[in-house]
Parts: C-alpha cells; structure tokens; sequence
C-alpha cells in the first residue's frame, strides 16, 4: 500500500483534527476522567489497531503520568486481570466496542460511567482511532531511541 503523509498533503484538516482533539480531551477531564485512564484508552485502542506510533506515544505518556509495567504489561488482556478498577474496566470495554474489536466474552456494566463519562470515552476512542489511521496510512516512522 502506497503512504502519503495525510498532515503534510492536507495541513488544514489536520489541524482542525488536532483542535477536535484538544476539544476531547477537555470534555474528558471536565467529566471526571483521569489522565492515567485516558491513555490507558489511547493505548488500548492504539494495541488493537496496530499502530506503533501512537503506541510508543501514549506509553511514554502513560508512564510519564504514573502508569505502572505491570498494568501496561497486562493492558491488552485487561478482563483476566485484577489491575484494573471498574470505571477502569468499563472505559476499556466501551473503547473496544466503538474499535470495532469482535465480540469477546467479557461484558461490563455501564452503569459504572455517568452519562458524560460514557460520551467522553467514545469520543476519545474516535479520535483515538482516527489519529492511528492517519498515523499507519502517513508511514509514520517508529525507531528505536
């Protein structure tokens, strides 16, 4: 598949998805929402996409914000673990339905995030995912250092 970079060919729609972006991430922590589980969302949907550079981004931001190895560590089976809260649990389930994941096992209670929290976590997975398809179709390069 031939890359363009999407940011440098469109700049105008990029910023404007960067100002969405800031504009998401305000509603989140008006709502509630901590930075720990923002990226813990980031990077979830990120692991399911397949997206290194976005990966590497939100790890080290993560881990800049307090994030543990171990929870990141057992992150993309987060279900069969006991690392996570439930509010924790819901944002990630709610983050794989809006990813498309297929249908596993697990089901969480929804009742867990008020109505806001739930809108928030949506909106951040949207943009999650649309910021790794930007990133995967642009060939952002990802190299150790």
């Amino acid at each position: 598949m031939k890359t363009v970079n999407l940011g440098k060919v469109h700049p105008e729609l990029y910023k404007q998805l960067g100002v969405l972006n800031g504009q998401v991430s305000e509603a989140a922590k008006d709502c509630g929402l901590e930075a720990s589980l923002i990226e813990l969302v980031k990077i979830r949907i990120s692991q399911i996409n397949g997206c290194a550079f976005c990966l590497r981004l939100h790890t080290r931001d993560a881990l800049r914000n307090g994030e543990t190895n171990d929870r990141l560590a057992v992150l993309p089976a987060w279900w069969e673990s006991q690392y996570f809260t439930e509010k924790e649990k819901a944002a990630l389930y709610l983050a794989e339905q809006v990813t498309q994941l297929p249908k596993t096992s697990q089901t969480m209670d929804p009742n867990v995030l008020t109505a806001e929290q739930l809108s928030a976590v949506a909106w951040i997975s949207i943009l999650m995912n649309a910021w790794n398809r930007i990133a995967i179709q642009s060939g952002y390069e990802v190299s150790p250092g």
